[in-house]
């Protein structure tokens, strides 16, 4: 039998890496290739495939039938396989799985592989393929999914020999969980899953390129533990590398050593503790004030597993212009791709954390520290005069959308986990979930796909059955990927779900309120006409416009199995949400109705300058140098 991974306290998750078996080698068997492949997840550790069988990946689905160390969870739609197989990785520290049949099957898992490609996922998708002989024929439900998937995987195999199975099930799963994890894609070709072949592991893999550098170089340390100590504004920069290098407590280590601000991205908000006082919040477009303006005014950033995406830096050529860079990556592509870097760090960020911190040591013991008390006196002062928070409405009978979120997160039970769509409700669950645990958020942060919250949250407890976990969703979202509630319901997968529910697509309509001249072509999801609970017509600029609720969402929640709850009223919230959280035999779906015109604020427009952060509409923060005069 496999090891098993092992156990991590409560608050951290367990190490990435593939579980692999202890035995030697076991006694060369005859077999089909089906049965090989079944046989080499197994080996890898694998225990949860999500997928739906079609003709070509047919044969693997028999043998599956009689695995006692796999469960499979029939999804209603490959992207739901494949966003299920990335929450599960991201809950887990493991790799997740899913699989597909070939054409149509294949290329709906398109969207999760480009999204775990962006977000650093370790997720292996496999698909059947065409008969070898009928590959380029242009056969029924045969698509090249190899080349389509080229650049968005971190590598990708087309079998066609059974005997190819075990040693290439092998190399996907060491690939997806080392160096940079990401996924790996698998298509094998369904006579090469038919054919009779011998079956022996372990296999020998055959990766003579692939050599990832994990060991920092320790001169580039002490160099970086120098500009700390020199420098008067430094923040240390923290991306989503921190948390798959499972070196949170490392993090937390070299920051209170140091005494610098810490910044974490939207893809590493539990890497930090965000109470800790050194946290200074999130940066980017819709980031803390106080963080956007630490990065524009430091005189050096620590940049740690993170790429200086464009929703963090703004106009790139006035990013930060009075910083050094000390950048660390395992990625060495990364470093210096759209900032200029002053000293480069390849390395895996947890041996980086360690490394840098026993150089800051040596500095201290040399008589050097940081002087950063004039650094914090304006830091506090950014926090203090720009909080986060929220106007309160005009009308006290509304129900808005950041006071729904900060009550989910404040009512859930310790230790949930909390996965996000993408638009407002994502930023707003940014922003006013408690992010405290490492391993405890879930986004699609580059590609941004709406549709990832439901199934996601749905890998995520399959992966952690223990742990109660909210998907945060809008309306629009919901609506893109809610037949895996059905799944849910099905699989003993009792996930909560709250819409924020505002009849349209927020961000969108965001944007058309502020740079289109509220012009909203498009972003309606209600027909506008009647209120749905008493049937009267209202106005069209009626705050508690939403038109009729096409489809009702309890309705339809009901209809999969779940339990429906809807909430309009604030002196309900919490009633509603601690009912939500007292059912746990099924799915729970909450319909708030928010306010259809609330936007989220802070906000950096698209390619404009980071100086230009508007702390709410037409308030422009004053940092109080001569750069804001």
């Amino acid at each position: 039998m496999p090891d098993t991974v092992q156990q991590a306290p409560a608050a951290l998750l367990p190490p990435l890496r593939v579980r692999t078996t202890a035995q030697p080698a076991t006694a060369v068997e005859r077999v089909t290739g089906a049965q090989a492949l079944i046989r080499s997840l197994e080996e890898v550790g694998a225990d949860t495939v999500f997928g739906i069988p079609g003709g070509s990946i047919l044969p693997a689905y028999d043998p599956m039938m009689d695995s006692t160390r796999l469960r499979h969870v029939l999804v209603r739609h490959e992207q739901g396989a494949g966003h299920a197989a990335t929450g599960y990785a991201q809950a887990t520290g493991r790799v997740g799985v899913c699989m597909a049949t070939s054409g149509p099957g294949a290329t709906n898992l398109v969207t999760p592989i480009a999204d775990a490609h962006m977000d650093s996922v370790p997720l292996v998708a496999i698909t059947g393929q065409v008969s070898s002989k009928a590959i380029g024929t242009d056969a029924f439900q045969e698509a090249d999914i190899v080349g389509i998937t080229m650049p968005i995987t971190k590598h990708n195999f087309l079998v066609r020999n059974a005997e190819d199975i075990p040693r290439t099930i092998a190399e996907a799963f060491h690939i997806a969980s080392t160096g940079r994890p990401g996924p790996v894609l698998v298509d094998i070709a369904k006579d090469a899953l038919q054919a009779r072949t011998t079956f022996s592991w372990p296999p020998v893999k055959e990766l003579p390129g692939y050599r990832p550098v994990t060991r920092p170089h320790p001169g580039q340390l002490r160099e970086a533990a120098r500009l700390l100590s020199t420098s008067r504004r430094p923040v240390l920069y923290v991306g989503g590398g921190v948390l798959k290098a499972r070196a949170t407590a490392e993090l937390r280590i070299l920051a209170e050593l140091t005494g610098a601000p810490v910044v974490t991205t939207l893809m590493a908000l539990d890497a930090f503790p965000g109470s800790h006082p050194q946290h200074v919040g999130m940066p980017g477009m819709h980031g803390d004030v106080a963080a956007v303006a630490a990065l524009q005014k430091a005189d050096l950033i620590v940049a740690l597993g993170t790429r200086f995406d464009d929703r963090v830096t703004g106009k790139l050529d006035s990013f930060a212009p009075y910083a050094k860079v000390v950048h660390a990556d395992i990625d060495p592509a990364e470093i210096g791709k759209n900032r200029a870097v002053d000293v480069p760090i390849v390395g895996d960020a947890r041996e980086v954390l360690a490394g840098l911190a026993t150089a800051v040591r040596a500095e201290h013991k040399d008589g050097r520290y940081g002087a950063y008390t004039d650094w914090w006196r304006d830091l506090d002062r950014w926090r203090a005069t720009y909080r986060r928070g929220y106007e309160p409405p005009a009308d006290p009978g509304l129900l808005l959308p950041q006071q729904v979120i900060e009550r989910v997160g404040q009512l859930a039970p310790e230790g949930t986990l909390f996965a996000s769509g993408v638009g407002q409700h994502q930023m707003w669950a940014a922003q006013f979930l408690p992010h405290e645990e490492p391993g405890t958020w879930f986004n699609s942060g580059g590609a941004g796909t709406m549709g990832y919250a439901v199934p996601a949250a749905m890998g995520a407890k399959a992966g952690r059955p223990d742990r109660t976990v909210w998907a945060i969703d809008g309306d629009g979202c919901f609506q893109m990927t809610n037949q895996e509630l059905t799944t849910c319901a099905l699989n003993n997968i009792p996930i909560k779900v709250a819409i924020i529910n505002n009849g349209a697509l927020g961000m969108v309509r965001q944007w058309q309120n502020l740079f289109y001249g509220a012009r909203f072509s498009n972003t309606v999801l209600h027909d506008g006409a009647t209120n749905a609970t008493t049937g009267s017509t209202l106005g069209v600029g009626s705050a508690t416009n939403r038109g009729t609720r096409v489809p009702d969402f309890v309705q339809l929640s009901e209809a999969m199995g779940c339990v429906g709850l809807r909430c309009e009223n604030p002196d309900e919230l919490d009633a509603v949400i601690d009912k939500a959280n007292s059912i746990n035999d099924r799915p729970v779906v909450v319909d708030f109705i928010v306010h259809e015109d609330a936007m989220v604020w802070p906000m950096v427009a698209a390619g404009t300058s980071n100086d230009d952060i508007m702390a709410a509409r037409g308030v422009r923060p004053d940092f109080g140098d001569s750069a804001d005069d």
